[in-house]
């Protein structure tokens, strides 16, 4: 896999650790595999989906954290995003509405 070692360095697992992720295979496609959780995410077309639903445990040692890829539950993660205000778009950004003058 030829992977550009830049985006592999900005890259992190969608778990709530956030973890790194290190090159490696699966019965023979390429994979990256979080070094917390022990999900593989597949490589298509040198493209990474980091997607929960595309991943699966991977066979392997984990190499760091405390749980072993098996036990893995991607039901349980957590999104950082916003629910979207009345006013507001989905980036967060609130406009201040203008009382009318009549």
């Amino acid at each position: 896999m030829s992977l550009d070692p830049l985006l592999l360095e900005i890259l992190a697992c969608p778990c709530p650790a956030h973890a790194p992720l290190r090159s490696d295979a699966l019965a023979g496609e390429p994979v990256l595999v979080c070094t917390s959780c022990g999900l593989a995410f597949p490589v298509r077309d040198e493209i990474p989906v980091m997607l929960l639903d595309e991943a699966v445990p991977f066979g392997g040692a984990v190499q760091t954290g405390d749980v072993q890829a098996g036990a893995v539950q991607t039901d349980a993660v957590q999104t950082d995003a916003r629910p979207r205000d009345a006013v507001g778009d989905a980036t967060g950004d609130v406009e201040t509405p203008v009382p009318s003058s009549s």
